[in-house]
């Protein structure tokens, strides 16, 4: 039963209808709509609810959730979403690292690498969202490495050669961490 259009609004909701609103609220915010003090209040709400109205309310703002949204949502060049919720994510092996790309990790554990993966352009933009998580991002040598927010910490200690790729991650580890090694350090 789709949440946007409920048969019943008295209907009682289940956990797996709590967790798509969840799905949901986390996509929204590391799409920027919503802010910390919102995506907390809302979560609060959503688990408070007890039936499909109350859940409706909860997200009526928001656009509807992509198809499939656990996991990697590959949209464009490149995968441009990867999402985890009370689960793993793990990206590695050949891949597209599009631009500008956004993780989240909620109540779960990450790991994207990026020893093998394609960069979409010269400048890769990538924000990270570790809620009650840890993400560990594994970048190949030579790729010049910018990170910075709260919960952020790089070991990468290689210098980056000329022309090299720049990977711009900036996190936010809300209870959690996000840790950028580079491929020797992982080894």
């Amino acid at each position: 039963m789709s949440l946007d259009t409920p048969a019943d609004p008295l209907a009682r909701a289940s956990d797996g209808d709590r967790d798509a609103v969840l799905v949901r609220l986390h996509t929204a915010f590391a799409e920027g709509r919503l802010d910390e003090r919102e995506l907390d209040e809302r979560i609060e709400r959503t688990l408070a609810s007890r039936t499909h109205g109350e859940l409706s309310v909860v997200s009526a703002d928001l656009p509807a959730a992509p198809a499939g949204a656990r996991g990697s949502s590959p949209v464009g060049r490149g995968a441009r979403l990867h999402l985890a919720y009370k689960g793993a994510l793990s990206r590695t092996g050949r891949w597209t690292l599009a631009e500008r790309a956004t993780v989240v990790v909620y109540k779960g554990s990450g790991v994207l690498d990026l020893t093998s993966a394609e960069f979409a352009g010269a400048l890769t933009r990538l924000r990270v969202i570790a809620y009650k998580s840890g993400v560990e991002l594994i970048v190949p040598p030579g790729v010049r490495v910018e990170a910075d927010g709260v919960g952020v910490s790089s070991d990468v200690r290689a210098a980056a050669r000329d022309g090299a790729p720049v990977l711009r991650v900036k996190g936010l580890g809300y209870k959690g961490s996000i840790t950028v090694k580079d491929h020797a350090a992982r080894a």
